[in-house]
């Protein structure tokens, strides 16, 4: 089923029935039935996967945008698609295709690491995490769930605010993604970079990603990349690029939480950070302060 039909079922559909629990886990109904993650246990991994991960809001759609120009400049391969590669949005037939497909395949997932099929473990395909600061985070999937057809609208700020922080939105909880891949942070098969990262310095973050893919990229190729990768260029190209493009990016800011957040929310996330992730590596690598304080 297209993107486009699924939004047209959806718009048939109470705000109850668009959410489902899935193993304690809220998932969309029209974008991974429960069929769709029932049927992942069965996708097989391939080493040269190259597979990209990130919480829901953290610069998902916009890395997918790196990865493919990265991945077309390396080996002239056109991985242009509309429908986002989240493996959870894969049916029995993408499924097929994916498995015939050739390598390199480019997958990815809004998943918890513990939740990801476990044939990308045993296969050592490297995966790229991208994580931002779970204050911008927060504001950007309220935006998000508010103006998505196939998820519940009509929340209000409080209302998010209070679910995001004791997990129940979908795909979980903010701070138990980030503790979970904090464990892997020594795994090389695993690289993590921070949204705030990428927007500070696009054409490291553009070195980086196809060094620890092993693709090879000229200096001239990786500025390329980055002057066609900025937020402002995807944004302007994403209603052809994705299908629900005005949707998925909005402003890419960092700091956008300030002109949200009131002054106890803010304590209260400053709290959960601190009692969560403050003295890790991912904690450190989030540069808190600096960019939630």
């Amino acid at each position: 089923m297209s993107v486009e039909s699924r939004m047209e079922k959806a718009k048939e559909m109470s705000n109850e029935d668009k959410l489902y629990r899935y193993n304690g886990v809220l998932y969309p109904t029209i974008m991974c039935p429960e069929e769709h993650l029932k049927g992942l246990d069965n996708i097989q991994a391939r080493e040269d996967d190259v597979m990209l991960v990130a919480y829901p809001k953290c610069g998902f759609n916009w890395m997918v945008g790196v990865v493919r120009k990265i991945i077309a400049e390396a080996t002239g391969k056109n991985m242009e698609a509309k429908m986002p590669p989240l493996i959870e949005f894969f049916g029995p037939e993408a499924l097929k295709v994916v498995d015939e497909a050739p390598s390199p395949r480019f997958l990815g997932t809004h998943m918890h690491p513990d939740n990801i099929p476990s044939s990308f473990y045993a296969k050592k395909t490297k995966m790229l995490v991208i994580f931002r600061n779970p204050k911008d985070t927060l504001v950007s999937f309220y935006h998000f769930f508010n103006n998505n057809p196939v998820l519940p609208s009509g929340q209000s700020w409080e209302t998010f605010f209070s679910n995001f922080m004791s997990g129940e939105v979908p795909w979980g909880s903010y701070f138990e993604h980030a503790l979970a891949w904090e464990k892997k942070m020594g795994d090389p098969n695993v690289m993590i970079i921070t949204y705030e990262d990428i927007k500070q310095d696009l054409s490291e973050g553009i070195r980086q990603i196809s060094s620890f893919f092993g693709f090879s990229l000229t200096e001239a190729q990786v500025q390329k990349i980055a002057e066609g990768s900025t937020f402002k260029a995807m944004k302007e190209t994403a209603t052809s690029s994705h299908a629900i493009g005005n949707i998925i990016f909005r402003k890419g800011e960092v700091g956008d939480w300030k002109n949200h957040f009131t002054s106890e929310q803010s304590q209260e996330m400053d709290n959960a950070f601190n009692k969560h992730l403050a003295g890790t590596r991912l904690g450190a690598k989030l540069n808190y302060q600096q960019h939630c304080q």
